[in-house]
This record gives C-alpha cells, sequence and structure tokens, in this order.
C-alpha cells in the first residue's frame, strides 16, 4: 500500500513517512489533509469569543524568540492589579465573552498568590466563565520558585478556578534546539509531564508548535509525535496549535519568515500525523486572517477567536494587538466557504452561524 493509499484508509503514518509529505506536491497534501478534516467536522469552522489578559511583562527567562518580556528590548515594564483585570472581566462579560485567557511572563515579583487570588475573584464573581490559564511554562517556573510540586500547583489551580490550560511554552520539544532558544526553560519532558498530570486530573488542555525559526523538518515532525504518543495515553488534548514564529523585535534575527506553502504544508501534516488530536487551530494571530481561512482547506478546522486584545505576538510584529471584530470574523468564515461555529472552550458548539 503506497502513502496516499494508507492516509486515505485512515492508518497511522510513522515519523519517516511524515517526514516524506514534506515533498509531495501542495495540493495533492491539502487533499489528504481536507479528506481527514472533512470526516472530522465536515465544513465547519470553530471560533470563539474570548478575551486574552496578559497582566505581566516581566520575566525571569530570556528567551531569543521573545519579543514581549520586559527584561531585554522591551523596556516598558507593567504589572496589572487585580482591580484592572477585574475591571476587563466586568466589561467583557457584560458583552456575552464567555472565555478569559490568562497568560503573561515568569514575573518573580507578584508571586503565587497573586496568581491563585485573581482566578478565584473572577470564577466567584462570574462562575459561568471559563478561565484558561498558565501554560506549563508558567507551572514549572512556579513550581521552581516556590517550592512546589507541579502536583500541588496543579492542584491549587483546581480548587481556585482554573478550568483549562493554554497550550503555550511547548516550542519545540527538541532539547538542542530548547538550549538554543529558551535555556533555562520547562524542558520538553517537563511540559509533557504538566500536561500529563493536568489531563490525569480530568481537565482538558491544547498543545502548541513554534515553528519557522532554527528548527528542521524533523524537528517539527518529532514535535507531532511526542504529542501523538502523550495523547494516546491521556486523551486530553483539545487542540493543535502550530505557531508560526514572528520575527520581530527578538534575539533569533531570522531575516526571512516562513512561506505560505511551508506554513500550509505543516498545517496539512499536522492533521494527518494527530490522528487523536481532534482539531486543528490555524491561529489567525500568527499567520494573518487571510493565511487561517486558506489553512481550512488543508486540514484546520478552527481559527481561534476574537480575541480583542493581544500583546504577546504582536510584539513581534503580529497584527493581532485589538483582536478581530465578531461580525467580520463570521463573515470571512462564511466568504470562504466553510459554516462558522461559536463554541465553547471545550469545543461544545453553541451557535451555528
Amino acid at each position: 500500500m503506497n502513502l496516499k493509499d494508507k492516509i486515505l484508509t485512515g492508518k497511522r503514518v510513522s515519523f519517516d513517512e511524515a517526514l516524506t509529505l514534506y515533498d509531495i506536491d501542495l495540493f495533492d497534501l491539502g487533499d489528504l489533509a481536507d479528506n481527514i478534516r472533512k470526516k472530522m467536522h465536515g465544513k465547519k469552522t470553530y471560533f470563539n469569543i474570548n478575551r486574552h489578559i496578559n497582566p505581566t511583562n516581566v520575566c525571569a527567562d530570556v528567551c531569543k524568540f521573545c519579543a514581549y518580556s520586559a527584561t531585554r528590548k522591551n523596556p516598558n515594564q507593567y504589572t496589572m492589579t487585580h482591580e484592572q483585570i477585574m475591571d476587563i472581566v466586568k466589561d467583557i462579560d457584560s458583552r456575552g465573552i464567555k472565555e478569559v485567557h490568562i497568560v503573561s511572563a515568569h514575573n518573580p515579583n507578584t508571586g503565587l498568590e497573586w496568581y491563585l487570588e485573581i482566578f478565584k475573584k473572577i470564577k466567584t464573581a462570574y462562575p459561568h466563565l471559563h478561565i484558561k490559564a498558565l501554560t506549563a511554562a508558567e507551572v514549572d517556573f512556579l513550581s521552581r520558585e516556590y517550592g512546589k510540586s507541579y502536583e500541588e500547583i496543579l492542584d491549587l489551580m483546581v480548587e481556585n478556578g482554573v478550568d483549562s490550560m493554554p497550550g503555550g511554552g511547548a516550542e519545540i520539544f527538541d532539547e538542542k534546539v530548547r538550549d538554543f532558544i529558551c535555556k533555562g526553560k520547562v524542558t520538553s519532558d517537563q511540559w509533557l509531564d504538566i500536561h500529563q498530570k493536568w489531563h490525569e486530573r480530568g481537565k482538558k488542555s491544547n498543545v502548541t508548535m513554534l515553528f519557522g525559526h532554527v528548527e528542521s523538518r524533523a524537528n517539527r515532525i518529532d514535535h507531532m509525535m511526542r504529542i501523538r504518543e502523550l495523547q494516546d495515553v491521556t486523551g486530553g488534548f483539545n487542540c493543535f496549535i502550530p505557531l508560526v514564529y514572528q520575527t520581530e523585535n527578538n534575539y533569533l534575527t531570522i531575516k526571512e519568515p516562513l512561506t505560505a506553502n511551508e506554513i500550509l504544508r505543516t498545517m496539512a501534516i499536522s492533521r494527518i500525523v494527530l490522528d487523536n488530536v481532534p482539531n486543528l487551530k490555524a491561529y489567525w494571530v500568527t499567520s494573518t486572517i487571510n493565511l487561517a481561512l486558506v489553512a481550512q482547506e488543508f486540514g484546520a478546522n478552527d481559527l481561534d477567536g476574537t480575541i480583542e486584545k493581544e500583546s504577546i505576538n504582536s510584539a513581534a510584529g503580529a497584527k493581532s494587538a485589538n483582536g478581530v471584530d465578531l461580525d467580520e470574523l463570521v463573515g470571512v468564515i462564511k466568504n470562504s466557504g466553510f459554516t462558522p461555529v461559536e463554541r465553547d472552550s471545550l469545543y461544545n458548539e453553541i451557535k451555528v452561524w
């Protein structure tokens, strides 16, 4: 059986087979991924009505790819007060937003209780709001900073109202690459361990992959394979999110961003390899809304959401600082030939437009 037939019949591909997919015709590859997408989701494209809050940019780490941290190139340090955060949450709740996504830098000055208290305040005042918060990198930082085990940190998150974890901090799992781009940050094994422990608590999470910097194609496939292996064990990943590296204002000095061809190939291969992860997100923040819509024909079935305010990727050049209007998002999905479906954070359908 040739590789194309193997994929069409739903059989799992190996590492070497996945790597060879980069060399086949782009549109043939897209057709293979689209076939899987249609079997799983039809023509539905999911999004949620959400708000990102990035409470602080003060960071103990010095990742070379980051333009958000205030410890190096960005001299404009800030740390939001709980009152400022609650004002934002009050506003978004009044407008029907259903998820608050809280991710920030590794601030050694705020304290573990600072995080836990704001989660509790939000959940107490707005119990219906879904709190997605703290990447595995943040969990690892808090664990080291405050002498607590991963289990203790995760249990405290649950006790104080965190509903699910985002997928950030995964970057690329290859340790040689990590050593170059984010030395001292959570390791790949630690990242996977934290998410496994989170899943064992009956909670869901996402998983990302930052690509388009110094990693190889083989590094990307290795990353996907490790995700697939853990998903076989826990089933806890809702969504895979390939994040396109942003080239501005950081220390990696990658001169040329990835081509659309390479981005779409990686999206399609992700859909083929990750046969056990139900959703593939073309995160419009890092790929632009137009390319994210094209990616819906290369295996992706999700765009993230309205976001409203985004600080991390926009600091590196992404055009995402002010989110996207709901009516505009619904309109461009329809105009691209897909059915817009508003979802909650766990992919339960709320409204089919």
